[in-house]
């Protein structure tokens, strides 16, 4: 039976680009296990049961490690955070994740290079993180498994988890983390900055990362 999930990426994905195979792979993963939801809008994905996190969640913390839902909007609603349609951007962007709750989202991203990576948007009202996250998708489910709160923040990037606000404790997502660990032969690291190698701001000037000069001509 066809993967929903991968079925909505593949209809949304740059003209010329396959999923990478280990999004394939967390997709499978993710509807084996049946953490998703359907409602109107199509399928959405998790890394934990949805409910479960829910339940959990207290005024000192919650159960499921990072939370992340991944969704396939593809480029439908990059106008409103670039401030206008541009037909170069939605040829190069689509959308397959939410990171934060205050709407911060992770994309697909194909370089000046023609390279396919994976990047952070914020959302502006909130999280201001703009850049490439990874060139490579383990790297991205690595990221994931650390186990930060939302990947979306990244003043937390230096420390491992739940060291800057130790009020509330985020609990890892144990059984990502053991997938992620067997089925890649990786290990997790123990910050995000051991991946994430130019955290940038949108607006930021002379920024080492070149999604973020590449979202500048598009926004200024």
């Amino acid at each position: 039976m066809e993967n929903k999930l991968i079925e909505q990426l593949n209809a949304v994905m740059p003209v010329g680009f396959d999923i990478p195979t280990p999004i394939k792979k967390l997709y499978e993963w993710i509807e084996a296990n049946n953490f998703y939801v359907d409602n109107g809008a199509g399928r959405i994905g998790f890394l934990y049961p949805e409910e479960e996190l829910k339940e959990s969640w207290t005024d000192t913390g919650r159960n499921g490690g990072t939370n992340i839902e991944f969704a396939a909007s593809g480029n439908v609603n990059l106008k409103y955070w670039f401030g206008a349609e541009n037909a170069e951007v939605n040829r190069r962007l689509c959308v397959f994740g939410q990171t934060g709750a205050e709407g911060s989202e992770c994309a697909f991203w194909v370089s000046d290079s023609n390279e396919l990576k994976i990047v952070h948007m914020g959302s502006g009202s909130g999280s201001m993180l703009n850049c490439i996250l990874v060139d490579d998708a383990v790297d991205f489910l690595r990221l994931l498994a650390i186990g930060y709160d939302e990947i979306c923040w990244d003043e937390e990037f230096a420390l491992p988890p739940n060291e800057i606000n130790q009020d509330i404790k985020v609990e890892p997502n144990l059984e990502f983390q053991e997938w992620v660990k067997n089925t890649f032969q990786v290990e997790i690291p123990k910050t995000a900055l051991e991946i994430v190698k130019h955290p940038a701001h949108f607006g930021d000037e002379d920024s080492e990362d070149e999604f973020c000069r590449w979202c500048q001509q598009f926004t200024t």
